[in-house]
């Protein structure tokens, strides 16, 4: 208790972008977003691709499968997120099939197994989404039948997974968790989805991927946490322009970001899938600010807890 009460008082007494893992703190036990991967496609060794966890009453609901996602849910168990062991990585929501997204899927698909994993790994994800795992099954089906067939004990459930290919609307529900799927606007991709998590204490809004939308704004609505994607202003202005054709298309500019968060009204607004160009992150949340948002705002970094 004295260590909480610690906690919060030094998250007042920061200024919005150092708050860190010390933003908007849930209630003792209440539903916390862990940060496992706030990456883009660029090699950056302090960011694994993009994913994150949601963690509700001891079970894990893992959006997107980005590179070093299951290394990174290590990392976060060892800092107290005891949730995050390997059998418990069971369900994942795709966004969108973006290889920065997905190039931890086939990882996902057979550690947790290695490690004792017995339940099969449900997918969740756009049309594509069963061919992709069809696909990574039959590439490692050497190294299955070796472990099942050879001296490793081993469970011969653990390693399967089930793809669910969604449309926008409800997607998934148990007693902890309602799961909404909602297009949202990602360029050239056919089918691209952000989700809206519900539980009984906090609603938590994913973007995935995406230009500026209004299905964000109208997904969130007030929501206790906006866990949107961003790239600097002035970082765009020194992209070329074939560059800057793309990135207009596929994401949204700080400026963007600013009008719909202020529409959206999260309690926190959470930055993550930066790209920056070499902005510092300070100068991001700067950008932010000066384009007119007033709401509280942290540029999310991994392993940060929310």
């Amino acid at each position: 208790m004295r260590q909480t009460a610690a906690l919060l008082l030094l998250a007042a007494a920061l200024p919005t972008a150092a708050l860190g893992q010390q933003a908007a703190l849930p209630a003792a036990g209440g539903t916390r977003v862990v940060l496992l991967g706030t990456g883009t496609p660029n090699a950056d060794p302090d960011r694994s691709g993009p994913s994150l966890a949601i963690v509700v009453r001891g079970s894990v609901y893992l959006v997107d499968a980005g590179p070093g996602l299951v290394r990174r849910a290590e990392a976060a168990r060892r800092r107290g997120v005891g949730e995050l062991t390997q059998p418990n990585l069971k369900i994942v929501f795709l966004t969108h099939l973006h290889s920065d997204h997905t190039l931890g899927l086939p990882d996902l698909m057979f550690t947790p197994w290695v490690l004792e994993r017995t339940t099969p790994l449900e997918v969740y994800g756009p049309p594509g989404t069963r061919a992709m795992v069809a696909h990574l099954s039959a590439a490692y089906i050497e190294d299955q039948q070796v472990r099942l067939d050879g001296w490793q004990p081993q469970n011969a459930s653990g390693n399967k997974a089930g793809a669910h290919e969604i449309h926008a609307g409800e997607v998934y529900r148990d007693s902890n968790v309602r799961v909404v799927a909602f297009p949202v606007p990602h360029g050239s991709w056919p089918n691209a989805f952000g989700y809206r998590f519900e539980t009984a204490d906090r609603t938590i809004v994913v973007s995935g991927d995406t230009r500026p939308s209004d299905e964000v704004v109208r997904a969130c609505n007030g929501c206790d946490v906006l866990v949107h994607e961003v790239y600097s202003t002035a970082g765009f202005a020194k992209r070329t322009a074939a560059w800057r054709r793309y990135h207009a298309h596929f994401h949204t500019s700080s400026a963007e970001l600013a009008e719909i968060a202020t529409r959206a009204r999260p309690t926190l607004l959470v930055l993550t899938h930066q790209l920056s160009w070499g902005v510092p992150a300070d100068s991001l949340l700067g950008e932010i600010r000066r384009a007119g948002y007033t709401g509280r705002v942290v540029s999310g970094n991994d392993l940060d807890v929310f």
